[in-house]
């Protein structure tokens, strides 16, 4: 008798059963889906549209107008008159108002890092604080001191002396001087770092074999410093070629045009010429460009600089000798005249109905009346509102961001990452009405809604301040070693739960830092918003720019002091909430 077959149960053998092998797209789509995937692409993305968009559009509308691809823009542009002129006022202004900030700049850093002057905190604090003053007020600041007429210097003079000063910051060597003292904090923070990170044996040594001082000073220690000194010419002069509200203050009154006034003036102009201001703005962005090129070949040989190595040091301060005294004057007199002079400048004129010298009597007149009318404006504080959220939201945007490509470009062994890490840099090179031109030509022929609102303003300012932020989150990804990710993520952690548990934690000193940094900045920024702003979208540099325009200096004296505040309180309570978190908090 057979019985019949017994059919295997639902359970059994299902171990000897082989797995259906999971289909190549579907894998490669369930990659795509991941979390860490889906983060680094958006970023990778976000990147690589604020860099190089505008820059194609730019392209673009210079080259191709209706007929096809054509040279006529470059042609109007550089048949205009006065061209000559324009280029020789741009390159006197951006290398003198280099010297002017190189010397006080890597001067001031010197002598801290460097020598036993006395008075160092005072030395610092009056590097640091003109960081904080937007350019524009700075510069309308010694309009107050030196302008010919109504300049307080000129008026003193002129009563103790019975003559003019002669001093005339509507000139070209007025505006090289302004210029320069605006931009020497940049230039003393780049040289700090490089004297410090020195090794004085050289120097001591020759001072042994009986070199003089100043000897030593240009044989030894600029020689070890030239890497660093040579980033700060560079950083310096491209700000300088950049500059706008320098020249547009002091320059155009006078008709002294560079290259940055001219573009501004072809964009005032109806009908707009687009085209001649993209040439004029690829001009620029081609010299900038070559300043970088050249930087790079000088410093490619920089190890022969390094005297920083494997063996360990204590930086000693060099003893001045009978110049320390003359040395701790010269520092007084440039914090006066540098710092303390503008400053106290604008807090007197917010003080008075009109202009007018600063005497005893009209000290004891002083009210707070200017003050009044800027806190019931409610342009001036829709203004304040706007200036606030742009850097605030920009900071974290590119904070956020740079903490994630620093990770990508240092963590990781993707090919390509490097190309990655030169777009970040590369707004580095586009000055700011550059990057306005670019705008404008993007989103005005872009389908994208953003044209007339402040979100064209924020994508500016995470465009062009992006490298800053890449910088800092850069040095401090360096600085962590990879050991908590490993073990994090060998105990079970997803990458998302280890970058945002462990490595923003160690980064946040570096990142707030940077966040401060680029609120500074977005705040002081006019040249690429005075493009792109629209009727109610003002930001405080606009509203100053008004002020100014209208003839309402006193009022925007009190403006500009309640900037001055509001940004020093911002920086004070942020390093603050910086200094308990992370690494450096534990």
């Amino acid at each position: 008798m057979t019985t019949a077959p017994t059919l295997p149960s639902d359970t059994a053998h299902q171990d000897d059963i082989a797995p259906v092998p999971e289909p190549a797209a579907r894998r490669r789509l369930r990659r795509w889906r991941e979390p860490k995937v889906l983060i680094l692409t958006v970023v990778v993305v976000v990147i690589a549209y604020v860099a190089l968009v505008p820059l194609v559009y730019l392209l673009w509308g210079t080259f191709v107008d209706g007929t096809g691809l054509t040279l006529d823009a470059f042609r109007r542009a550089f048949s205009a008159t006065g061209l000559g002129a324009m280029t020789w006022n741009t390159l006197l202004f951006s290398l003198g108002a280099m010297v002017v900030s190189i010397v006080a700049g890597a001067g001031l850093a010197y002598l801290t890092e460097r020598t036993n002057v006395p008075f160092k905190g005072l030395i610092y604090a009056g590097a640091l604080v003109p960081l904080v003053i937007p350019g524009i007020l700075y510069t309308i600041a010694w309009i107050f001191l030196a302008g010919p007429r109504t300049g307080v210097l000129s008026q003193w003079f002129e009563s103790v002396f019975g003559t003019t000063l002669g001093v005339d910051v509507f000139t070209l060597p007025g505006m090289i001087v302004v210029q320069g003292l605006d931009s020497a904090p940049l230039a003393f923070l780049l040289m700090v770092a490089a004297f410090r990170a020195m090794d004085p044996a050289l120097e001591e040594a020759a001072l042994m074999a009986g070199a003089r001082r100043t000897t030593v000073l240009r044989r030894v220690t600029l020689p070890l410093g030239l890497p660093g000194l040579l980033a700060a010419v560079l950083v310096m002069t491209v700000r300088n070629v950049e500059a706008f509200e320098t020249p547009a203050l002091l320059g155009m009154p006078s008709d002294i045009w560079v290259f940055t006034t001219r573009i501004y003036r072809i964009l005032s102009y109806h009908p707009v010429d687009y085209g001649q201001a993209g040439a004029y703005a690829l001009t620029l962005l081609l010299a900038t460009s070559l300043a970088v090129y050249i930087q790079t070949r000088m410093t490619s040989g920089a190890r022969k600089y390094q005297t920083v190595t494997g063996k360990g040091f204590r930086p000693r301060m060099l003893d001045l000798g009978p110049w320390r005294w003359p040395a701790a004057v010269g520092v007084l007199a440039y914090t006066l005249v540098a710092v303390a002079l503008p400053v106290l400048m604008l807090v007197f004129m917010s003080t008075q109905p009109f202009n007018r010298a600063p005497t005893w009597e009209n000290i004891r007149q002083a009210s707070l009346e200017n003050y009044a009318t800027v806190f019931a404006s409610t342009g001036t504080m829709k203004a304040l509102v706007n200036s606030a959220v742009l850097a605030v939201g920009a900071a974290t945007v590119i904070m956020l961001l740079a903490a994630i490509a620093a990770w990508l470009v240092i963590r990781t062994r993707l090919p390509g990452r490097w190309l990655l890490d030169n777009l970040t840099f590369l707004p580095l090179v586009i000055p700011g009405l550059v990057l306005g031109v670019a705008l404008l030509f993007t989103y005005l022929r872009s389908p994208l809604p953003v044209y007339g609102t402040m979100w064209i303003l924020l994508i500016a300012y995470v465009t062009r301040f992006l490298p800053y932020g890449m910088r800092y989150a850069s040095s401090s990804m360096y600085q962590i070693a990879n050991e908590l990710e490993e073990s994090a993520l060998a105990s079970g952690a997803s990458w998302w739960q280890t970058f945002r548990r462990i490595v923003l934690p160690l980064l946040t000193p570096g990142l707030v830092a940077g966040w401060i940094y680029v609120v500074i900045v977005a705040i002081r920024e006019l040249s690429a918003s005075l493009l792109l702003y629209s009727a109610g979208n003002e930001v405080l540099s606009i509203e100053i720019w008004q002020l100014w325009q209208d003839g309402k200096s006193n009022v925007l004296a009190a403006l500009g002091v309640v900037v001055v505040a509001a940004m020093s309180l911002v920086v004070f309570v942020a390093r603050r909430l910086g200094a308990g978190v992370g690494y450096e908090g534990r």
